[in-house]
């Protein structure tokens, strides 16, 4: 099991009173290796800050995090969640890469450099052996021709891109994307899907919170609805868009196929 989530709990203060919003209501994830999930959902269901959850950017409230069966936070007998220490946890994200909404490059980085930084300087690779697989990334997102490009210079299609082979430049055991074409106008989305469509045909793990239900449906192993900080329902692609059994899930696709 690369990623396993149980009984997930997180909630937040209200921005314009003294209420704590539950967001994420006892949340289970299992993903496999070479397993693609997808999550889909209406906005403010609880997609991304599961995701914002598993890569240790929100500390959950109560629950458990495993990454290749090692506890990475584990409730107490308080009902708390407990964190492995900042070293350890350091060690732990590079089992996953991220890939956001806005690419989130590093300006002043060509497109080589933005792959190569965190190989070199994280993981303490030669940068020899660093920049020959950077290359080879940069080819297989046909961007060999951008490599001393700046991000102000790309589409916002290839600087997610660049955002992706950055991401597998560390070597993950599972990538994580939140929305990763939300930003993008169709053709470009285009461009995006097929990279991540090539991954899944290579076993890539992969957890894909996305509103692309064609695609959702097209590349997933197993696809989650969630609404209201619950799974409402999850199953197979045909399972969940094909025979869904919950009226929320029904109505929700109904809405999106209109």
């Amino acid at each position: 099991m690369v990623l396993e989530m149980k009984g997930i709990r997180k909630s937040f203060k209200a921005r314009t009173s003294s209420d704590i919003l539950q967001v994420l209501k006892n949340i289970d994830l299992e993903v496999r290796s070479g397993e693609v999930v997808s999550i889909i959902g209406p906005s403010g269901s609880g997609k991304s800050t599961l995701l914002r959850c598993a890569t240790f950017l929100e500390r959950i409230d109560g629950g458990e995090i495993r990454y290749l069966g090692e506890p990475a936070a584990i409730t107490n007998d308080q009902g708390i969640a407990e964190y492995k220490s900042p070293a350890e946890l350091r060690k732990m994200k590079q089992n996953f890469g991220l890939v956001f909404q806005q690419f989130n490059l590093f300006p002043h980085y060509s497109v080589l450099k933005n792959i190569m930084d965190a190989p070199i300087h994280v993981q303490k690779r030669p940068k020899d052996e660093v920049r020959a697989e950077a290359e080879e990334l940069l080819k297989k997102m046909d961007l060999t021709q951008r490599a001393d490009a700046y991000p102000y210079q790309l589409s916002g299609g290839q600087q997610q891109r660049v955002a992706i082979a950055r991401a597998l430049a560390m070597k993950p055991a599972i990538l994580f994307f939140d929305e990763p074409t939300s930003a993008l106008d169709p053709e470009l989305t285009g461009e995006v899907l097929k990279v991540i469509r090539q991954l899944a045909a290579e076993k890539m793990t992969m957890v894909v919170v996305t509103h692309e239900m064609p695609f959702a449906r097209a590349v997933s192993n197993h696809v989650i609805f969630m609404d209201g900080g619950v799974i409402v329902e999850e199953g197979t692609p045909d399972q969940v868009f094909g025979d869904p059994t919950q009226e929320r899930t029904k109505q929700f696709l109904r809405n999106y196929n209109q």
